[in-house]
């Protein structure tokens, strides 16, 4: 399909810069055969005793660094763990990294650009990984948000907790799972007086969520990977709801994107480790998924075109005129939708 079938014109008055207060002030907007105005926290209502809400328990790292090579300063974010091998970062300005050079964070804490490649990617080697390294992330680093969230360099103190979900609990994600950021305790609450008890999975988000699509036809755009799991026991209750006849429910795009990964052709989840750059537009057959919670999304973006090959690129359409019109709040920090899968 042509990238163009997913624009859209948005006020950029409508581009939220902070949360709802409180969180679960947002609005959500459900969208079935019809369009339903409503807040998060009618949420659990609109659920069905049975459904299986399945959320990321993904925790965001403070990724985005400003650091030395001699002379230049550099601004990196990091976004694809190698594991033994360093992270991948986008840097800027990439030209001025070479294999060998050392980038200056702090007087402790320095690395080696290890390998580069096009798109103004680095590998930077910290020579620290696992808690060493998340320790002097949360000393410098400050919390990637997405480049319509305007802030100053130095990042916003508030951010550190309002871009973290409420289930944020293994450090690996380099953008939050944002459907999540409603969700408060009062919410989990109502859900669990409905027998809505959700499971677990990882997928840790990279900085791929956010850039843009440069191809002219979707088929030829390529996704970054990220990584994920599925443990045998979130598999083992997601799939016996589903045999119970409740509607598995995804919180996001990021748990979405994991199950459908994880899922073979009948629907039957397996436990699953691994990565996923699994991309969906018009077209493709969803496996598991009856329902999601998401954010509204970018124009011409692959989260916009996940949504409209879920709920109908026509149907999308429409929602997001209503909600333009409405004056919903839009993408990371802004309100909700409620997508029921539609197969046209």
């Amino acid at each position: 399909m042509r990238v163009d079938e997913f624009d859209f014109e948005l006020p950029r008055d409508l581009i939220a810069q902070h949360p709802a207060r409180p969180r679960d002030a947002a609005r959500l907007l459900h969208v079935d055969a019809g369009l339903g105005d409503h807040r998060i926290t009618d949420l659990p209502d609109l659920l069905r005793p049975g459904d299986m809400l399945v959320v990321n328990d993904t925790k965001v790292i403070p990724s985005r660094l400003t650091g030395q090579r001699g002379e230049a300063t550099v601004e990196v974010t990091l976004h694809k763990e190698e594991f033994d091998l360093g992270w991948w970062a986008f840097a800027r300005p990439a030209k001025r990294l070479h294999v060998g050079d050392t980038i200056t964070f702090a007087a402790d804490f320095k690395a080696l650009v290890a390998d580069k490649r096009d798109g103004g990617e680095v590998r930077l080697d910290f020579g620290l990984a696992g808690a060493p390294l998340l320790a002097k992330l949360a000393a410098h680093g400050i919390m990637p948000l997405p480049p319509y969230i305007k802030r100053l360099r130095s990042g916003h103190a508030g951010d550190n907790a309002d871009y973290q979900t409420l289930f944020a609990d293994r450090p690996g994600a380099v953008a939050a799972p944002t459907a999540s950021l409603h969700f408060t305790p009062a919410i989990m609450d109502a859900l669990e007086l409905r027998g809505i008890n959700p499971p677990l999975v990882t997928l840790h988000v990279g900085a791929g969520t956010f850039l843009p699509v440069k191809v002219d036809d979707t088929d030829q755009h390529v996704m970054h990977a990220e990584w994920g799991e599925i443990s045998s026991e979130a598999a083992a209750a997601i799939n016996a709801a589903r045999s119970a006849g409740g509607r598995i429910v995804a919180a996001g795009s990021t748990s979405l994107r994991l199950l459908e990964t994880a899922a073979d052709d009948s629907g039957h989840l397996a436990p699953f480790t691994g990565e996923t750059d699994i991309f969906m537009t018009p077209g493709y057959r969803f496996k598991i998924a009856d329902a999601m919670v998401t954010n509204f999304h970018l124009p011409r973006s692959t989260l916009f075109m996940l949504v409209a090959a879920f709920a109908g690129l026509e149907r999308m359409r429409a929602a997001y005129a209503h909600a333009i019109d409405a004056r919903y709040r839009f993408f990371s920090y802004g309100d909700a939708c409620l997508l029921e899968w539609s197969a046209s």
